[in-house]
């Protein structure tokens, strides 16, 4: 009776945390949500992109709620702050692309969103380290948002340059669906800085296409480099999964450190672990255009 009297309280305590975690996530999904309907009621963009902006922000928020409570969060933080914000303009810009295809939008507006969720991708894991709030829902969150907007913006550049720009976009999550019909393809990886230089060209070179500011031959070049790059990254995963599953050892400097996924840290100290299995699996960061 005594233990069931003191647990009592630590769970009150436990439900009160989590509901004031969830407020700031709602908060930014109406800030999210107001801003889309600012910037579509002030230009003539579309109905269909304010549809898919919206929608974007209220899944996107709906899964990190879920994700905040199951996890039992005791903070939000200042990273996922930066995290959610970029997310929020992400979601501008799915909104933005789904209008493109049917009409004109504003180049200017969405290059001038898409250059800040890119240089904030740094800023969130810097602000993790820095205020010791590294969380590896953080840095999956972190991922998640980098991958959407690749994929995004490569939609967007497809419509230009060709639809094989899609490869881009797509291959982290057809590596994923990869993975659920052949569960070795989903083993942790080793960390590889190469990744983080990956999808910054990515990032880079899908933005300048979608500026319009270079010729058409420029840009393809630039996003054929990206790709390249890209199947480069991820045949080498492929084929080092492929080696371990046969049995054979891994090169030296491919030892897995923890789960591979996050180039600044997700909570877990992959230099001191040292073995793969010391630290829970997130996936890679290549998969996840992203690292925290």
């Amino acid at each position: 009776m005594s233990m069931l009297r003191n647990s009592a309280p630590r769970q009150r305590h436990l439900l009160s945390t989590t509901s004031t975690v969830l407020i700031a996530p709602i908060g930014l999904l109406v800030l999210g949500a107001a801003s889309v309907g600012a910037i579509w009621a002030g230009s003539n963009l579309p109905a269909i992109g304010w549809v898919v902006a919206l929608a974007y922000q209220v899944i996107s928020t709906a899964l990190l709620l879920t994700a905040l409570r199951r996890q039992r969060t005791a903070r939000f933080g200042w990273a996922n702050a930066i995290t959610a914000t970029r997310s929020a303009m992400v979601g501008i810009v799915t909104g933005l692309v789904a209008s493109s295809f049917v009409g004109p939008i504003p180049t200017a507006l969405l290059v001038g969103l898409t250059i800040p969720a890119l240089a904030l991708d740094a800023v969130d894991g810097w602000v993790a380290r820095r205020t010791d709030t590294k969380t590896q829902l953080g840095a999956r969150f972190d991922g998640e948002v980098d991958a959407f907007l690749i994929l995004a913006l490569s939609s967007f550049v497809a419509e230009t340059l060709g639809w094989w720009v899609l490869a881009i976009g797509l291959m982290r999550y057809v590596f994923l669906v990869a993975g659920w019909v052949l569960p070795w393809l989903s083993s942790r990886l080793p960390y590889r800085y190469w990744r983080k230089v990956v999808t910054a060209v990515q990032g880079i070179a899908l933005t300048l296409a979608a500026s319009g500011l270079v010729p058409t031959v420029v840009a393809a070049v630039a996003v054929g480099i990206a790709l390249a790059l890209l199947v480069e990254s991820f045949g080498r995963d492929v084929l080092w999964l492929a080696a371990r599953r046969s049995g054979g050892p891994p090169p030296a400097e491919d030892r897995p450190r923890g789960d591979g996924e996050h180039d600044h840290g997700d909570g877990v100290d992959h230099d001191r672990l040292g073995y793969e299995g010391e630290a829970p699996h997130l996936g890679d960061a290549e998969k996840s255009h992203g690292e925290r």
